[in-house]
């Protein structure tokens, strides 16, 4: 997961104000629980004081704690599984959900539940939405709609490297040496998981290019098979 900018001006406005809106993790009576309260103050833990959320330093300090790097994509699961919106940010309702979900409120169970994270997070009916929500995750400026060459072969390893290594190598390969792409786009990102699913590699037998595939993948096969040739 490429790093995340830490300049002032990237950082969101602080959720000090909303806080008495934050989920609460309480009980029937209305009380914050002992498990609730755990996850509360491990937030503490980690948060920046002035802004009231986990920032990078407080990601980097989790990460060390868990003993993962931050370009792990475990922690990109955990984000998906926090459902958190900025990248590099954590808010106290984000953090909530995400321990709540996995039944969490301590670094060593949080360290444990990671690999059932990703068990989760690479069942089919799951993996889409986090492939997707890989790349929502890297827009990190308003109205921003694409990632740079260079942050999506990254992210194209990160996420799919393990399931399909040949076609995330050759494709990154296609990127970094073409000129006509300077970005992707959501829809140009969506069908190259499509492309590792459905058509065969290397041979390549079965793309059509009749069906609607983004112009950067018929660039890529005509790519490869001049190589081939």
């Amino acid at each position: 997961m490429p790093r995340a900018s830490k300049r002032k001006s990237d950082e969101p406005k602080s959720t000090s104000a909303k806080s008495c809106r934050s989920e609460s993790l309480t009980s029937a009576s209305g009380k914050t629980t002992k498990f609730g309260m755990s996850v509360d103050n491990l937030f503490q833990k980690y948060a920046s004081k002035l802004l009231g959320m986990i920032d990078p330093e407080g990601i980097e300090s989790l990460c060390s704690d868990l003993g993962v790097d931050h370009t792990n994509v475990r922690i990109l699961m955990l984000a998906w599984k926090m459902k958190a919106e900025k990248q590099g940010y954590f808010t106290q309702d984000e953090w909530r959900k995400g321990l709540k979900d996995l039944q969490v409120d301590t670094i060593n169970k949080l360290k444990k539940a990671l690999p059932k994270l990703e068990a989760e997070v690479m069942m089919p009916e799951n993996f889409e939405d986090f492939y997707c929500y890989a790349f929502r995750y890297c827009l990190t400026e308003d109205k921003q709609k694409c990632v740079d060459i260079e942050s999506s072969c990254l992210l194209i390893d990160l996420v799919l490297g393990s399931q399909f290594r040949a076609q995330v190598d050759s494709f990154s390969e296609f990127l970094k040496n073409q000129a006509d792409y300077k970005v992707i786009n959501m829809d140009q990102w969506t069908n190259f998981l499509r492309f590792c699913q459905e058509v065969s590699f290397p041979g390549l037998e079965n793309y059509d290019t009749d069906q609607a595939w983004p112009v950067i993948l018929d660039n890529f096969v005509e790519w490869m098979k001049e190589k081939q040739n």
